[in-house]
């Protein structure tokens, strides 16, 4: 009558993500981003080790797709300047790097832009309104 006990996790995330969404600041919407690319290369990592193709390349898409529709997407380079640039080029970078992973099943380029994605997004969370390092380092 109510469908599987995954079907209701899975309904219940999704309306807990979309209120995040909804009721979020546009610096927590770039922290959800950074978040969700991070959770989806850790899910291609465990994909690649269980030498499942086909959940590697949608992880990594998704990825993909948050970078250059998400964190790129949401780069002002005419108002951001040269730290815009700089960062356009290297969630460009990221890319590449996540498409060797995935043609090549490079652990090492997956964890390559896993931690740039981890250090820019401590760099992001610092410069939240309202930070303290405590809260940063949380």
């Amino acid at each position: 009558m109510f469908g599987s006990s995954s079907n209701r996790a899975s309904a219940y995330a999704k309306v807990g993500v979309e209120t995040g969404v909804s009721t979020a600041d546009p610096h927590k919407l770039i922290l959800m981003l950074f978040d969700g690319a991070i959770l989806s290369i850790a899910t291609a990592a465990a994909a690649m080790e269980r030498n499942d193709i086909s959940t590697k390349g949608q992880a990594i898409s998704k990825t993909i797709e948050i970078v250059i529709n998400g964190l790129k997407a949401s780069l002002d380079l005419n108002a951001g300047g040269e730290l815009a640039s700089r960062l356009s080029a290297l969630y460009d970078y990221m890319t590449e790097r996540l498409l060797y992973a995935n043609l090549h099943n490079s652990r090492p380029a997956l964890d390559e832009v896993r931690g740039l994605l981890e250090t820019l997004r401590e760099a992001w969370a610092g410069i939240a309104p309202g930070a303290t390092a405590a809260n940063v380092a949380a």
